[in-house]
């Protein structure tokens, strides 16, 4: 129930009642003011975004302190998330003041000092809070609806993509009990925490194939041994020579612990980072990372006339949207199918031609 009401020193009073019976009141010195106030009301109301007074009083940093506590979440996405909300601009703004220009001044706050995917990154872990407190009624909208994020270089333009001459060279550069570990980003496509944690029992030689099933990660202080990411548990097919050389390395140079990890106990992906950058150094190789050993992977796929749902799965990716996101560029075009088609019919074409030449003769 709602009124407006005239009272005795002439202001108007707006009341109406919320859906748990509590009474809400507000005076205006206009009577259409405060029927448009109670409009207003009505409207959230009706579509869902109503919010009672109280509630949006709170802030985004105190309702963050209170929800992640029930999240099921992973330590590294919790760690983000807190670091992400802790530093937010308008963590401390009353949810019933938040404009839209504070979600503006945040991002531009962002893009001064950190790279356009880190600010991707960082407002997305942002609007998850603040989706929660809209649907928890805290807050009616979420300030950084439709605010233009800084433009991220286009991947072809970023991406390094290792020849095979490189990978080799600093293959052959690095000790030898971390060969085998450049061997499965390279050409198993694993990321660095998953190549770190390894296990012989990942190993199928017999069906040529590598199951990863744990990443690691490093906290201060410690390490994480945890699921892969979100979709990323596969079994990766692989080369026979990669076979020939994870045994190798077993013989040679032998496993570590009851798990018996291929590379440490378990490795750290910060040290086996140092020795992979110690041996690009010593090759005369700059500007490759780990990663781009898994650039170097998807590409050979690729090349080879995979699609991109079989590169996606080989990858750990969680849809082909990702791959193609990724590796768009490096997929030949339909221009290029065409020519090389015509090309095999043309070639074809001129044996028989030829064929014909000298049987006349």
């Amino acid at each position: 129930m709602a009124s407006v009401r005239q009272r005795p020193n002439g202001s108007w009073r707006a009341r109406y009642r919320d859906e748990e019976g509590k009474e809400h009141a507000k005076h205006f010195d206009l009577k259409r003011e405060a029927q448009a106030w109670l409009n207003e009301v009505a409207s959230s109301q009706l579509t869902g975004t109503y919010v009672a007074p109280a509630a949006s009083r709170g802030t985004l940093e105190d309702f963050y302190a209170d929800w992640s506590k029930d999240q099921l979440w992973t330590q590294n996405t919790r760690r983000l998330a807190d670091r992400a909300v802790g530093e937010c601009s308008f963590r401390s703004v009353p949810f019933m003041r938040l404009r839209r220009s504070h979600g503006e001044a945040y991002v531009k706050q962002l893009a001064n000092r950190l790279a356009p995917t880190t600010v991707k990154t960082r407002v997305a872990y942002v609007r998850i809070a603040l989706r929660a407190a809209m649907l928890d009624r805290r807050l009616a909208y979420d300030p950084l609806e439709g605010v233009k994020l800084p433009a991220k270089r286009k991947t072809e333009h970023t991406m390094r993509l290792p020849s095979p001459a490189e990978v080799r060279a600093i293959r052959g550069a690095i000790d030898p009990a971390w060969a085998a570990f450049v061997d499965v980003m390279a050409y198993a496509g694993l990321r660095i925490g998953e190549a770190a944690a390894l296990q012989v029992g990942d190993i199928d030689f017999l069906r040529r194939a590598i199951h990863v099933q744990r990443q690691i990660q490093n906290r201060v202080g410690a390490l994480d041994v945890l699921p892969p990411k979100h979709g990323s548990e596969r079994v990766v097919p692989i080369p026979d020579e990669l076979a020939q050389r994870l045994s190798r390395h077993i013989e040679a140079i032998g496993v570590h612990g009851d798990d018996r990890w291929m590379f440490g106990r378990p490795p750290s992906p910060t040290a086996l980072r140092h020795y992979f950058v110690n041996a690009c150094r010593a090759a005369g190789i700059d500007g490759i990372t780990p990663h781009d050993m898994r650039h170097h992977y998807a590409s050979g796929l690729i090349w080879g006339g995979l699609d991109a749902v079989a590169v996606s799965r080989a990858l750990g990716h969680s849809s082909p949207a990702i791959t193609l996101d990724v590796y768009a560029h490096i997929w030949p075009d339909a221009a290029d199918r065409t020519r090389a088609a015509a090309t095999a019919l043309m070639s074809s074409t001129a044996d028989s031609a030829d064929d014909l030449r000298t049987t006349g003769s």
